[in-house]
């Protein structure tokens, strides 16, 4: 029996330093019906000059460069909109793969639209942190596109999903980051599930687009964060094939409203009425959590900004 194609999205930018280790280990993977999209977003170093030496040799990969600067999304969003495989993964420059991590997910994905796994945090210089994702998030495993509304679990470097999914993507939100678009439509779709295996190594350095470990400070205002979230509820609202269209319209309107009192009532109460819905992810106490309802309940005048 033939598997199917399954592509595997690689996007980079200046990515030499690291970018070897994780070549190998994407061409050696042990399924073996893959093609390797690589798009260069206009590197500066040697990266193109790798990826040149890495085509020639191997048949899978596919090699793109582009005119202008896209940036990590819209890379990402270019790259999988050229994948012609039944199911795509994507990647980043500067990991490690388990050479069987593709087939463990295909063997695992069954009717699900998108699958996802464990990873271990390595420095940079390789070398395990003793941490891995799953320390940090609960993993999801269901149908309920409402725990995606306020937190994400799924890396984009741990996911392989459905190619229908592509009918409903773009153009990926500004407003969050695309692993979590991906999984919210998947969800949208079907179901999704995980594999408690670690099958990539999280490289964590100083130039990561993704500040998982949350390293790095970056302070901005509560009004800045209430209208992320607010545009990337809208984008949530707005897909033509929600599940929840009237939870995630009425988080819309509530959220919308200006706040005259210190407290909003209709938002915690709406919140708390789905509280089982909106937190199997967040890796917390009860109280943390309502914590959190409390806060996306108070008028943003009486916070100040915020570590985020």
């Amino acid at each position: 029996m033939i598997k199917p194609l399954i592509s595997i999205a690689l996007c980079t930018f200046n990515g030499e330093e690291f970018l070897e280790e994780q070549l190998e280990s994407l061409v050696n993977q042990t399924y073996q019906n893959l093609e390797i999209i690589i798009i260069d977003d206009l590197s500066t170093d040697r990266t193109l000059q790798i990826l040149k030496g890495y085509a020639n040799k191997f048949a899978t990969i596919k090699l793109f460069q582009n005119e202008v600067n896209l940036g990590y999304i819209k890379n990402f969003e270019k790259a999988i909109s050229i994948c012609t495989g039944e199911f795509i993964a994507l990647a980043d420059q500067d990991d490690i793969w388990e050479l069987h991590k593709i087939d463990l997910m295909f063997n695992h994905i069954g009717k699900s639209y998108l699958i996802y796994h464990d990873s271990a945090f390595i420095d940079s210089h390789g070398k395990l942190m003793g941490k891995n994702l799953s320390d940090i998030v609960n993993f999801y495993d269901g149908d309920s596109p409402n725990a995606f509304l306020f937190f994400n679990c799924v890396s984009s470097h741990a996911l392989l999903f459905n190619k229908r999914l592509k009918n409903y993507l773009f153009p990926f939100p500004h407003s969050n980051l695309h692993d979590a678009w991906i999984a919210y439509v998947a969800l949208n779709m079907g179901s999704i599930t995980y594999i408690k295996d670690c099958l990539v190594k999280y490289r964590n350095h100083s130039k990561n687009t993704t500040d998982i470990l949350k390293q790095r400070k970056n302070i901005i205002t509560k009004r800045e964060k209430l209208n992320k979230e607010l545009n990337w509820l809208i984008c949530c609202r707005d897909l033509s094939i929600q599940k929840d269209p009237d939870f995630v319209s009425d988080l819309v309107e509530l959220f919308k409203k200006p706040r005259n009192q210190p407290f909003s009532l209709p938002i915690f109460s709406l919140l708390i009425k789905n509280y089982s819905q909106l937190f199997p992810i967040y890796k917390r106490s009860f109280f943390s959590k309502l914590n959190f309802i409390i806060k996306k309940s108070l008028n943003i005048k009486n916070e100040k900004a915020s570590k985020y």
